[in-house]
């Protein structure tokens, strides 16, 4: 067997340096509120529905990222994504306050970019570490929730960037920054040798603990289709994707107004009632929620190694449930505000551990690049459905004044998690017939 030609530690910081970029998506809500004032004076609604073309654009050129995969070099495949990526923020800059160009620029041309990057470190990944699906999966998409993080406190309150230059000139900056550090994390999505495997594993005997593991066969996208378990797989995503991505839209918009009552109640004047309810909901998101979700990359990536991908799903979208069921009552005051954010963020973030690994799992390494783009087509329908139904009850109470509005799309998140956690407890490996077909 041929030697591998570099240390596959190596893999994981080119990883973690592109999904930092890629990122910058979950950083959207920073803007909102921006955007929702003079002079772009866009509508909750709209500045949702630019955060869901984005998604949704991410979620379809994933699958033809996976397909170009193995026909392009995964070192120039995400070095393209990152130009792409970096192009639309830069031109973002250029179309100014014009809603449509802003659906061009941000959602579709920066969600193409995001698309074509995301798959390659995780497919890359995986063949480095068959012997750690789980961590490795973790590991190389933690960069994508942390970067939530780096770019909000670079925009918002630490960096102060939209308050400094204004939107369009941090959209510019932005644009630049991808660029180059996807270029310097592509350097190293290079596939190992022919047959590599790492010194001392047994993939037989990780099979066996593995209730998800399906003998080492190794499915075509075709042959995957035609399986139950993609189905299954698929619902499970999309409500996962939906309440993350629900949150991750509107939770400013909705912490800002939850929280207005209790700084009123401490007798602060409405304006600076305001002031501290939106500070306080750009905390939840900017620190907390984007902490969270790094760490419940690795984490839940962690446990699904020690207890298996169908145990780990079950328990990640069921308490997901529990949590987006009761986010209403819980987001009331501050420091709880801040727990039931974390808790979101951190079952969000596990989505994008467990998912790629239960699909290796399933279907096998080889394609895995491939097939996980069908699968993650599931996260484009959460971030339709999703930020739009959140932005719609947010339009809908503030029309209205009448603040329970926002009870309804965390309920029917919290239901679809609970669907979800169902089909997890029912997810078996594929039948060998699905193979030979």
């Amino acid at each position: 067997m041929s030697k591998p030609v570099m240390n596959r530690w190596w893999v994981v910081l080119g990883a973690i340096l592109i999904q930092l970029c890629l990122g910058v998506i979950y950083a959207w809500s920073v803007f909102t509120k921006a955007l929702t004032e003079e002079p772009f004076g866009l509508l909750k609604t709209q500045t949702q529905v630019i955060f869901s073309v984005g998604l949704a654009t991410f979620a379809v050129v994933t699958v033809i990222s996976g397909r170009l995969q193995g026909k392009i070099p995964p070192r120039m495949l995400a070095l393209v994504g990152g130009i792409v990526l970096g192009a639309g923020y830069i031109a973002a800059y250029f179309v100014g306050t014009s809603y449509g160009g802003l659906i061009l620029t941000i959602g579709l041309v920066g969600g193409a970019g995001i698309g074509l990057a995301y798959t390659v470190p995780i497919a890359v990944g995986v063949r480095w570490f068959p012997d750690k699906k789980g961590l490795l999966t973790g590991l190389a998409v933690a960069g994508f929730g942390f970067g939530a993080l780096l770019w909000i406190q670079l925009a918002g309150s630490f960096g102060g960037w939209i308050a400094k230059f204004g939107v369009s000139q941090t959209f510019l900056m932005f644009g630049v920054l991808f660029v180059v550090l996807v270029g310097i994390g592509s350097v190293w999505m290079v596939d190992p040798p022919e047959g590599y495997l790492p010194a001392g594993w047994d993939p037989e005997k990780t099979r066996l603990r593995k209730s998800t593991a399906a003998a080492g066969r190794d499915f075509t996208s075709f042959q995957m289709l035609r399986t139950p378990q993609f189905y299954q797989l698929w619902l499970m995503f999309a409500a996962g994707a939906m309440a993350g991505l629900m949150v991750i839209g509107c939770i400013k918009l909705f912490g800002s107004e939850r929280l207005l009552e209790h700084f009123r109640a401490t007798g602060l004047d409405d304006a600076k009632a305001a002031a501290e309810a939106a500070a306080t909901a750009e905390l939840a998101m900017g620190v907390f929620f984007a902490i969270a979700n790094g760490l419940g990359r690795i984490i839940w990536g962690v446990i699904s190694d020690v207890i298996g991908r169908r145990a780990s799903l079950f328990l990640m979208l069921f308490i997901q449930a529990g949590i987006m069921a009761s986010f209403y009552t819980l987001a009331a005051t501050p420091e709880v505000f801040y727990i039931a954010a974390a808790l979101i963020g951190f079952n969000f973030g596990g989505n994008f551990a467990l998912f790629p690994a239960a699909t290796a799992d399933l279907f096998g390494n080889k394609n895995v690049g491939a097939n996980y783009g069908w699968v993650f087509t599931s996260y484009g329908l959460g971030g339709i459905v999703g930020p739009i139904l959140g932005g719609w009850f947010g339009d809908f109470a503030q029309q209205r004044g009448t603040l329970t509005a926002w009870l309804v799309p965390f309920l029917v998140a919290a239901g679809a998690c609970l669907l979800a956690a169902v089909l997890a407890a029912i997810l078996k490996p594929p039948r060998v017939e699905s193979e030979k077909t």
